[in-house]
């Protein structure tokens, strides 16, 4: 890939949070109920315009993260298809092709912090919101916005699809190729030390087409260095010779969803785990290893990610605080309000909804 320069005018945090509140209204396709409406009450008849096209209309730049970290949004033509992304890490970190006030990192080289990619639900909600903004375990954030008009990860066209994402096998070389091939030049990040987040369709794309292909290549022998969070949502593996490649031994895998999870979901998340764990114990790996490198909990009482009882955004922010304490090394499991959530899925794989 050739090295191309990214150019950025500032705009300030108060612009981007208003852009937001004015101009994108998304939510999770899976919410929307009968008459129509979706939860927060906006009429998807009024809606004139796609959400690809309402995301346009938000302004890209630099801004302020909620730790104190630059935010750069800005978009690279990768694959054919244009894919907006965020990062939020120290400006020192920035690489100085990016134009970013303060960076001073060389393009291609390594720094000390982790990388943490989150791909969002259906409509888009978490790529705005940038759940994963602040530097947390080490790791900085970044984001991806799904290549297609409904903002449908595994989808570039047509309405949600529920579990039939007819592009995953491309939108996860998407992602794959933009962490292996684009990244290094925006921000000096460690290379062996990148984990990933899926929220609903986000976390379908990931368990269903990411995991099973890519994944490997982010896992390094002896350690579990790379991993990914499954937030309301996984299906078994869809490509990949069945998931064969894999990499069990040297990854994290957590399953995080509540009692009352989406209907089609109560079925694919528990295939999910079974699959994984199946893969797992097929590479050899005990009963006991892959207890505590894949665990899963669905004891919120709530519903489609509100992990924290009371709403999609809110519950997301919640599990994403604690990243650190769930994925990394060393972390507790311990989740403000929900308790600790590290189960082992041996034997715990038929959840209850």
């Amino acid at each position: 890939m050739s090295t191309t320069r990214f150019p950025f005018s500032f705009l300030s945090s108060l612009l981007l949070l208003l852009s937001l509140l004015v101009l994108f209204n998304p939510v999770d396709a899976q919410q929307r109920n009968r008459n129509g409406r979706t939860r927060n009450g906006g009429n998807r008849n009024t809606q004139q315009s796609t959400p690809q096209q309402q995301a346009a209309s938000v302004p890209q730049g630099i801004s302020t993260a909620t730790d104190g970290s630059t935010i750069l949004d800005s978009t690279v033509q990768l694959n054919g298809v244009p894919l907006r992304f965020k990062i939020s890490a120290p400006s020192s970190q920035f690489t100085t092709l990016t134009d970013v006030p303060g960076s001073s990192a060389e393009p291609n080289s390594t720094g000390e912090l982790g990388v943490n990619v989150l791909l969002h639900g259906d409509g888009g909600q978490s790529f705005f919101d940038f759940p994963n903004q602040a530097v947390q375990g080490n790791q900085l954030g970044v984001a991806l916005l799904a290549p297609s008009t409904n903002l449908l990860w595994g989808q570039r066209t047509g309405p949600a699809p529920g579990l039939d994402r007819a592009d995953g096998a491309a939108d996860a070389l998407l992602v794959r190729d933009f962490v292996k091939d684009v990244l290094p030049q925006l921000v000096a990040f460690d290379a062996s030390n990148v984990f990933f987040t899926g929220v609903s369709g986000g976390a379908l794309l990931l368990s269903g087409f990411f995991m099973p292909v890519h994944l490997s290549e982010f896992a390094a022998e002896g350690n579990t260095n790379t991993g990914v969070l499954l937030m309301c949502g996984a299906m078994p593996p869809q490509v990949g010779g069945g998931g064969d490649s894999f990499p069990a031994a040297n990854a994290r895998v957590h399953y995080q969803s509540t009692t009352d999870e989406l209907q089609l979901l109560q079925g694919s998340i528990p295939d999910a785990i079974r699959a994984f764990e199946e893969l797992a114990l097929a590479q050899g790996l005990s009963e006991a290893e892959v207890g505590r490198l894949q665990t899963v909990d669905n004891s919120p009482q709530g519903g489609h990610c509100e992990f924290d009882g009371q709403g999609f955004v809110s519950g997301i922010q919640l599990v994403a605080d604690d990243f650190a304490a769930i994925m990394l090394e060393g972390g507790d499991g311990e989740v403000n309000g929900i308790g600790n959530v590290l189960t082992p899925v041996v034997g715990n794989e038929a959840l209850r909804f």
